[in-house]
């Protein structure tokens, strides 16, 4: 047997995604952000040759189109985010525990006697006293 062969990561499908995301979403808002700048100034004429009565774009459409620009950019600059950070290496894993054996059940506690009340503090022992009497003379 071999030694286990450490699979690289590789990016291409991030930065597929993040090309798609910006070609689809970010190209597509840019154009619409300007035609929503224009469109809502309303100095745009709206030219319908096919009937031909002529009118002006109402600003409301600018402002939709605005709208729907920032959501598209939005997405073109959040997908690349996701998509291109690094992922958060998994902590490795830690060393097994030890289980030791259960262990018997301790034997139960004689039955302790009750305590007595402390005993009344004493008094320190006297020297002794001189006797009262004097001692009779020796010859």
């Amino acid at each position: 047997m071999g030694m286990p062969v450490e699979k690289k990561e590789t990016r291409t499908w991030a930065i597929v995604g993040t090309v798609l995301a910006i070609l689809l979403c970010g190209c597509p808002g840019l154009t619409m952000c300007l035609f929503g700048v224009v469109f809502a100034t309303g100095k745009v004429a709206d030219t319908n040759y096919n009937f031909g009565n002529t009118g002006y774009i109402p600003g409301w459409i600018g402002f939709a189109l605005l709208c729907v620009s920032l959501i598209f950019i939005v997405i073109a600059v959040v997908v690349p985010i996701l998509l291109l950070r690094k992922k958060k290496v998994a902590p490795e894993a830690a060393a097994p525990i030890e289980v030791f054996p259960q262990q018997p059940p301790l034997p139960p506690m004689p039955p302790q006697e009750p305590l007595q009340p402390p005993m009344p503090p004493q008094e320190p022992p006297q020297p002794p006293m001189p006797p009262q009497d004097p001692l009779p003379p020796t010859s």
